[in-house]
């Protein structure tokens, strides 16, 4: 059977109907793009339109076909095996807004890295990374409720966590020369937990200054202060945060 198929219907939910018989699948399963909504035309009977979808089979199921001893088999690798449930996850969300992105997925030791290979356009990153850390929040609780084993999620696209951990350092450090210079704490625009634990990383060596978190929830944000001894560790560093807390 094919992946996508073009259906008809007197109106948009006789077509999906006819998708769903088609495929053998629930609606949830179904990707539904509307090519046309229809028209009943002049008195019911002049000009009318039919109704006209294009359905493809959400990620998870592309590739299986209609063998009873093949679909089990699929289902049970997906499973099985937490990365490809990952992948299927972010392959199916994708769908569903009508992005037909390749994702790459692989496990990294307790981390499952997901790389979603986009059009270069950032439309997936969003301002500052927030359409990106939602989607991998997303992820990470829809995984972690189905029992992940305690794995991170990591969501990525073009390239994007690690040009965001190189701006980051390059920005910790040049605020750290400041404190130094002015002698006086430098305060770090809010920012995520992710985020934060890369300015503490980037300046833990650094025996002239010190990092704090200070401020709850969104609003919680970085202080460099020079000239501290201490470098007592802040609760950032000591959870090893991920960014999805």
């Amino acid at each position: 059977m094919k992946d996508v198929l073009e259906i008809n219907g007197k109106t948009i939910d006789e077509a999906i109907q006819r998708a769903c018989n088609e495929f053998n699948l629930p609606r949830e399963k179904l990707n539904i793009e509307i090519l046309s909504e229809g028209s009943s035309g002049f008195l019911g009977f002049l000009g009318v339109r039919k109704a006209r979808i294009k359905a493809r089979v959400l990620s998870i199921d592309i590739g299986m076909n209609n063998s009873p001893e093949e679909e089990p088999k699929k289902s049970m690798e997906a499973d099985g095996n937490i990365t490809l449930e990952a992948k299927a996850f972010i392959e199916g969300l994708l769908a569903r807004i009508g992005l037909d992105f390749p994702v790459e997925a692989e496990e990294n030791g307790d981390s499952i890295i997901l790389n979603i290979q986009g059009d270069g356009d950032g439309l997936l990153i969003g301002r500052g990374g927030q359409t990106l850390d939602a989607m991998q929040y997303l992820t990470s609780k829809v995984l972690n409720k189905n029992g992940n084993g305690g794995k991170r999620i990591i969501l990525d696209t073009e390239n994007y966590r690690k040009k965001r951990e190189e701006n980051l350092t390059a920005l910790a450090e040049k605020l750290g020369e400041k404190a130094k210079r002015i002698k006086r704490p430098v305060t770090v625009n809010p920012m995520n937990a992710h985020d934060r634990r890369i300015i503490h990383m980037a300046l833990q060596d650094d025996r002239d200054l010190a990092t704090r978190s200070r401020g709850e929830g969104a609003f919680r944000k970085i202080v460099i202060v020079p000239n501290k001894g201490d470098k007592t560790a802040n609760r950032d560093q000591k959870s090893g945060v991920s960014g999805q807390d």
